[in-house]
């Protein structure tokens, strides 16, 4: 199976008609076929049912259809960007970072990046805190942010600030509707909704060792992908969940809100990036956020916390 072939079932898959999809792809509708064939036989299965007219799409080729558009279109995306990259002369500068910090600090820091080097080329990829350390080894990342400490002699870690914790509430849930901070052992029996269920170590095991600091056993937990799916389920009355403090910005009007009282509930920013950092903007990168914490965005002052004029390097 090869990239050729998706190219050719989406053709027949979009036109329901050998012919017509022969002259799509620019071949005759002989070998076409015959590609098509090669390509069930490989899979082993039918993707397409060719007793009826127009042909008609199996489950299976259905599904296949829909992976193949996504891979297709990953490919042409590749191939741009690669393309780019060979004949432009504007450098490329690369950033990873867990989904929670696109309501916060990223965005801000992004634009102040793109205003301060013009001519550079930045790129945002989200993934996990464990996703980064790989990343940045392979050279597929320049620096990332992430939330999980982790050690590594070849990455440096930098924690920017200690983020808020609070719980989100579905409308109409008794403690709703209360303003003020709230102390964990008032979720003590609710169902939990944690995220994210994988990579692991995750915020999700963050979250779960907090818990069992504090001797709070939830009544059952469900472990999602992603933080949007957790305020969603929990807007649909499913349970509560603990979310950093900017991410509050996230369904406004069906989720109440609520600052975790314990001190210790908090969750880091960390800053990694390679030990021999060949970019050379690490500083700078640095002054930015020096900034930017200095003019206290609206995001920042959710988390309502003292910020000081040094950073903590971890070790």
């Amino acid at each position: 199976m090869d990239i050729r072939q998706l190219r050719y079932f989406i053709a027949v898959a979009q036109e329901r008609n050998f012919s017509r999809a022969a002259e799509v792809v620019h071949i005759a509708q002989p070998p076409l076929s015959r590609q098509i064939q090669q390509l069930e036989d490989t899979l082993g299965v039918e993707l397409l049912d060719r007793s009826k007219r127009p042909l008609v799409l199996t489950d299976a080729g259905q599904f296949f259809y829909e992976q193949a558009r996504q891979i297709v279109a990953k490919m042409d995306q590749l191939r741009r960007q690669t393309r780019d990259v060979a004949f432009s002369r504007r450098r490329r500068f690369v950033i990873g970072c867990v989904g929670s910090t696109m309501y916060g600090g990223i965005p801000d820091l992004v634009r102040r990046m793109r205003a301060h080097w013009p001519d550079l080329d930045i790129e945002i990829r989200e993934m996990m805190s464990t996703e980064q350390i790989v990343a940045l080894k392979e050279g597929r990342i320049n620096v990332g942010y992430g939330r999980v400490r982790f050690n590594d002699p070849d990455i440096k870690r930098i924690t920017l600030r200690e983020e808020r914790l609070f719980v989100a509430f579905p409308l109409g849930h008794p403690k709703a509707g209360i303003c003020g901070p709230i102390s964990l052992s008032e979720i003590e029996g609710e169902t939990l909704i944690a995220y994210p269920e994988k990579p692991r170590p995750s915020f999700a095991d963050e979250v779960l060792n907090l818990l069992a600091e504090q001797n709070v056993q939830p009544g059952a937990i469900e472990e999602v992908r992603e933080i949007q799916t957790a305020l969603g389920l929990v807007a649909s009355g499913a349970g509560v969940c603990i979310i950093p403090a900017a991410s509050q910005r996230q369904r406004p009007d069906d989720v109440c809100y609520r600052m975790i009282a314990e001190k210790s509930a908090t969750s880091p920013i960390i800053m990694s990036y390679r030990m021999n950092d060949p970019s050379g903007m690490i500083e700078d990168i640095m002054e930015l956020i020096k900034q930017m914490y200095a003019d206290r965005p609206s995001w920042l002052q959710l988390s309502e916390l003292q910020l000081t004029n040094e950073y903590v390097a971890e070790t």
